[in-house]
């Protein structure tokens, strides 16, 4: 248990050295349109490997199916609603997401920012949490996985929270709740699949993979491609081939 909180904390950690990079670093959108696309790599190679393929082996078809589609929808749903509400540009770094908006407006989109990306983390962080109940230890591939991509979202996130008039302090704390919540939901998913039986951890580890992969499709995929260019298509593959590196000697 406490060792799933440990490395949830650990790799959402990300998201906090992110923000500080943005904070105090000057770093192009080429370089987080590149780093973002090596992370969309690593956790299309992570869900595939550690949670489809698991899930396909210990629950079967039917449930790996049902599992995916519903976590894909459901993220999609709550995708919808947090952007309406301000959240639509959470990983852009690049667009002014104030412009003329009035105080109220402006504060509302910096929550739903803050809303998405915690949204974006908590799939991340249950698997990370079931991974453990193998009994095989942290997955490396995991780890590295949901590490690299949060980088390039607390930058990107950071930006649009300055842009929205938010000091340093206030998104300092945000990214520090963003981690606590990230934690508690890796032991939550620890302790929670725990109970249940092996087609329903199946279910749930589906359902995480594909809350994943729609994240991945309707935020970090378009950003990389924005900030990065055409370059982001073999940066992903290497970023790939890293995950199937680390799943075949980890």
């Amino acid at each position: 248990m406490w060792s799933a909180l440990m490395w949830g904390g650990i790799s959402a950690s990300a998201v906090v050295l992110g923000a500080l990079a943005a904070l105090f670093l000057k770093i192009g959108k080429r370089a987080i349109g590149w780093i973002m696309a090596f992370g969309v790599g690593t956790l299309i190679g992570a869900a595939a490997f550690e949670l489809l393929g698991d899930a396909l082996e210990d629950g079967g078809l039917t449930a790996t199916a049902i599992g995916f589609t519903a976590g894909a929808l459901v993220y999609t749903v709550f995708d919808l609603i947090v952007s309406k509400r301000g959240g639509s540009n959470r990983k852009r770094s690049g667009k002014d997401q104030s412009g003329s908006q009035a105080a109220g407006e402006a504060d509302q989109s910096g929550l739903g920012i803050f809303a998405g990306t915690v949204m974006d983390a908590i799939p991340e962080s249950i698997m990370l949490g079931a991974s453990l109940l193998a009994g095989k230890g942290i997955s490396v591939v995991l780890v590295v996985s949901i590490f690299v991509s949060n980088i390039p979202e607390g930058l990107s996130s950071t930006v649009g929270l300055q842009k929205n008039g938010y000091s340093r302090g206030k998104i300092f704390i945000m990214w520090a709740a963003v981690l606590l919540v990230s934690a508690l939901a890796s032991m939550g998913g620890y302790l929670f699949l725990e109970q249940l039986s092996p087609e329903m951890k199946a279910a749930i580890g589906a359902f995480a993979g594909g809350g994943i992969i729609a994240m991945l499709c309707s935020t970090m995929m378009p950003e990389a491609f924005e900030e990065g260019g055409p370059l982001v298509g073999f940066i992903a593959s290497m970023g790939l081939l890293t995950a199937i590196l680390l799943d075949t000697f980890s």
